[in-house]
């Protein structure tokens, strides 16, 4: 499960990391909680100006869409909004991932991302942890993309829209869940942005854990939870839920100390 990240890289950075030509005009504003439904940059390879003429060189552009993948067969673009994340074990299988799978497909560049661990003797309450890269480079979320159209069915009444591809975690993510956004390596991203690989096995084989070397994590405060805070301070290392709820009772119970001395002195 991927369900938050943060994106605060300027489109023009994102192009210069992953070789992109060309930035979409649509400008988003930097998001320390990007939550889904939120339009996310991406980055993908379409035909050049003229269209699919032979021989033609692919533009690879970083754009911005709308997360949560709506298949060009919905009847609404809310089926998005179950449809943010995608099991890597099942892209061929499914009726809502395979054709995008097949020759749509893009990356999702992410600073960081949010992961909620259990908390142990809590069933409720969860630590949100922060992960990124230990050098401080983006991820590279292997993502689909899809073109829904509205009643008018063309170009004028439609929506780009992406999903992130999650798989099995690797040994330092498996101690507080059992998913992870999938991470390319740069030297996968030519043949993942081709739309002309065809070659599901091969592209499955992109698809593995990321090695725990590249990431690390720390807890941070529990105002994540909540999509309409944002601001750099969300990434920032805070004290356990557990620390937290040890540091209110330490407070109650000197409270009740106190409050028992001036009874016996009044």
């Amino acid at each position: 499960m991927c369900g938050r990240f943060v994106s605060a890289t300027s489109p023009d950075e994102i192009a210069k990391y992953f070789d992109a030509s060309t930035v979409d005009e649509a400008l988003l504003e930097p998001s320390y909680n990007v939550a889904p439904t939120n339009d996310v940059y991406v980055v993908v390879e379409e035909p050049g100006p003229s269209g699919r003429e032979p021989g033609e060189a692919r533009v690879r552009r970083v754009e911005a869409f709308h997360w949560g993948l709506v298949p060009f067969w919905a009847k609404s673009p809310a089926v998005g909004n179950k449809m943010i994340n995608a099991r890597a074990e099942t892209l061929a299988e499914k009726g809502a991932f395979k054709r995008a799978f097949t020759k749509r497909r893009c990356i999702i560049p992410a600073d960081g991302f949010y992961e909620w661990a259990e908390v142990p003797g809590q069933k409720k309450k969860k630590q949100p942890m922060y992960v990124e890269r230990t050098d401080g480079a983006p991820f590279a979320f292997a993502a689909l993309w899809e073109v829904w159209r509205g009643a008018e069915n063309d170009d004028s009444d439609h929506l780009r829209s992406t999903t992130i591809i999650t798989g099995q975690p690797n040994e330092k993510m498996a101690e507080i869940h059992d998913r992870m956004p999938v991470m390319l390596a740069p030297e996968a991203w030519e043949t993942w942005l081709d739309p002309d690989v065809r070659d599901l096995e091969l592209l499955g084989e992109l698809l593995v854990p990321a090695p725990s070397s590249l990431i690390t994590m720390h807890p941070v405060s529990t105002e994540v939870n909540d999509v309409r805070n944002d601001g750099p301070q969300m990434r920032d290392q805070a004290p356990t839920v557990a620390e937290v709820e040890a540091a209110e009772a330490a407070m109650k119970g000197e409270q009740g100390t106190l409050g028992d001395l001036a009874a016996e002195r009044g």
